[in-house]
C-alpha cells in the first residue's frame, strides 16, 4: 500500500478523510499547526488530532508549534479578512512544512484535511499543495473532503467520539 502523509489541521476534520483514504493508503498523521492561537487552543486540536488518529489505528506526527514562523510569515497582513492573503500564506506554511517532510521520510505522496472545513476553497488551497508538491518531488493528493457530506461526517464522527470541536479557524487574527 503507497505511504501517505496527511497534515492535519484539526481532529474532526481528520476523522472523515482518514476514513476515507484509510483503505488506499499507509497513511501517517502530521500536526504541524504554527499558526494556533493560543497555545491551549493548540493542545485541545493536538489531543483532538490524537484521538482521530488513535481511533483510526494511524500514528500521528507532532510538528514544531513555532509561533514566530507564522507571525514572520504573515507580517504586514494581519488586517486581511478571513480567506485573504493572510490565509493563503498560513496555508502555504503547513503545506511546504508537510511536503518537505514527506520528501525526507521518503512518503511519495501528501494531502490535507483543509479541505474539509466549509469555508476553506479547495480551488484555493489545492493549487498550493500541488506547487509545494512539484518543489520537493512528491505527489500532492487533491481532495475537496467537504463534498459527499463530509463535514456532515466529520460532525457525527467527532461527536461519536466526544471530539474537541474548535468555533474559529486558528489564528489570533481569525479569532477576532
Amino acid at each position: 500500500m503507497p505511504k501517505l502523509l496527511l497534515h492535519i489541521c484539526c481532529g474532526p476534520c481528520a476523522t472523515t478523510v482518514i476514513e476515507r483514504l484509510r483503505d488506499d493508503w499507509d497513511i501517517t498523521g502530521y500536526f504541524y499547526n504554527p499558526n494556533i492561537y493560543p497555545d491551549d487552543e493548540c493542545r485541545c486540536r493536538l489531543k483532538a488530532a490524537y484521538t482521530a488518529t488513535e481511533h483510526s489505528g494511524i500514528k500521528l506526527i507532532e510538528g514544531a508549534y513555532d509561533t514566530p514562523a507564522f507571525f514572520e510569515a504573515v507580517r504586514g497582513l494581519e488586517d486581511e479578512p478571513e480567506n485573504g492573503a493572510r490565509c493563503l500564506v498560513c496555508y502555504r506554511l503547513r503545506l511546504a512544512e508537510t511536503a518537505r517532510l514527506a520528501a525526507a521520510e521518503e512518503y511519495n505522496t501528501f494531502a490535507s484535511t483543509l479541505t474539509l472545513g466549509p469555508s476553506k476553497k479547495a480551488s484555493v488551497i489545492n493549487p498550493i499543495g500541488e506547487e509545494e508538491a512539484k518543489r520537493y518531488g512528491v505527489r500532492f493528493l487533491l481532495g475537496d473532503w467537504k463534498k459527499k457530506d463530509g463535514f456532515k461526517r466529520s460532525c457525527e464522527l467527532s461527536c461519536e467520539l466526544n471530539i474537541y470541536r474548535q468555533d474559529y479557524c486558528g489564528c489570533l487574527f481569525s479569532k477576532r
